[in-house]
């Protein structure tokens, strides 16, 4: 449980991670600096004690230039403005000082009017205190691995305590990643408790999540019920109509009434086939049936058989160019729904005169052609045409294509109409 929300808590953890970097850097700085004073002491200490008993000098004051060491007089000479000067070959340290004295007069010379200023030069021998070059090498080297170690401490320390601030984000991801999206349950908002997520940003987030699964979950559960319910109730009707109508098929009937008989039985497989397309695009899963391997062909012959009363007096042939008898890996129920669609759209479009209705099955593809003009021949091209000026039953066909993962599109021109269904 979390007393402070996400951001907060990424603020304090930023905040505490460049205070303890800043606090680590202020003492390697300290530690540094009391180092150079310990070495510096420690060398002098040690260069007395090689010494002694004569106690070396090496900070020593001249007043006159004929009195500074031979290295340096050349340079004095050039009359050096006040300041500090290092000169490394020598190893000395000179500092140049302005006194004010007064210049006593010689009998050849008339007494000074005034003050003149002179410099005095001090001068520092360090040679033997400070650390040879290659002995600064070793100082950098260790300095930098220093740095180096600090710098890797303050990432590490940085990646542990961002990492401990986005735990729950990351807590709640994995938990929502583990969640089948293409087969929820209706326990699957289980899986997400909002409770031990705390009552920050991701708490509010956890909650939104768990509500929403269980929305989806109840609807999952309702489409359930009522699919399984629809099933059972509006095929019991139609399968109790579809035995009277067989009995009434074997008693003698006159002429009309057997066309009333035959417009029934078409009303009530239209009904039929009507229903089970609903049934099968309102179901979510169906128990594995899009994994069933079936044959095109018996499927076309089928709807073909199903749906000729509809060219009983348009006189138009039907010609089947088997060009391969493919299978399909997928719905049968819902391949036969599609390919029945597409022929009774065929069969209802095609006026007298106009055929004949080609049906081609490939081995990827089926395509339903309807002939507009007795004269149509393939150097037409066709192109794209809007599947609602075509059958109202064609935005089903399209709904079934995109839930089993196959294709369909509906090309025209002015002399065919081509409805193409791939797989």
């Amino acid at each position: 449980m979390y007393r402070h929300s996400l951001r907060k808590r990424v603020a304090f953890a930023f905040a505490i991670c460049v205070a303890v970097l800043s606090v680590a850097w202020g003492f390697a700085f300290f530690a540094a600096i009391r180092l150079s004073e310990d070495r510096v002491l420690m060398h002098q200490l040690q260069q007395a004690a090689e010494s002694y008993p004569a106690m070396p000098v090496n900070l020593r004051g001249y007043d006159d230039i004929a009195s500074l060491p031979e290295s340096l007089r050349a340079w004095a000479q050039t009359n050096p403005a006040v300041g500090l000067y290092e000169f490394e070959s020598e190893e000395l340290h000179v500092a140049v000082i302005a006194t004010d004295n007064e210049k006593p007069a010689t009998d050849n010379q008339e007494p000074a009017t005034g003050n003149a200023q002179r410099h005095a030069f001090v001068v520092f021998d360090v040679a033997g205190i400070e650390a040879a070059s290659s002995e600064d090498w070793w100082w950098l080297l260790a300095i930098t691995g220093v740095v180096g170690t600090l710098g890797a401490v303050g990432f590490g320390l940085g990646v542990l305590v961002m990492r401990r601030a986005v735990a729950p984000v990351l807590q709640l991801a994995k938990v929502v990643a583990d969640i089948d999206l293409e087969h929820l349950s209706m326990d699957d908002h289980k899986r997400i408790e909002s409770g031990r997520f705390g009552a920050d940003e991701v708490g509010v987030l956890a909650e939104t999540i768990e509500k929403t699964l269980e929305r989806i979950s109840a609807f999952i559960a309702r489409e359930r019920y009522f699919t399984d319910s629809a099933s059972h109730e509006l095929r019991t009707p139609i399968t109790v109509i579809t035995g009277a109508l067989e009995l009434l098929e074997q008693s003698e009937l006159s002429a009309t009434d057997m066309k009333a008989l035959d417009r029934v039985k078409r009303a009530t497989l239209d009904m039929k086939t009507t229903i089970e397309m609903f049934l099968c695009l309102a179901r979510e899963t169906d128990d594995g049936l899009y994994n069933e391997q079936f044959f095109v062909l018996p499927l076309v012959s089928k709807a073909i058989e199903q749906q000729r009363y509809l060219l009983s007096r348009k006189l138009v042939d039907v010609e089947i160019a088997q060009l391969a008898n493919p299978s399909v890996c997928g719905h049968p129920q819902a391949f036969a729904i599609a390919v029945n669609n597409l022929v009774r759209n065929a069969f209802e479009h095609t006026l007298a005169g106009q055929g004949p209705i080609t049906i081609r099955i490939k081995e990827h593809e089926l395509l339903v052609t309807n002939q507009l003009s007795s004269d149509a021949d393939e150097r037409h091209t066709p192109a794209r045409a809007a599947s609602h000026g075509y059958g109202l039953g064609l935005g089903i066909v399209q709904r079934l294509c995109e839930r089993n993962g196959w294709s369909f599109s509906l090309l025209a021109d002015e002399a065919r109409i081509i409805a193409r269904l791939s797989w």
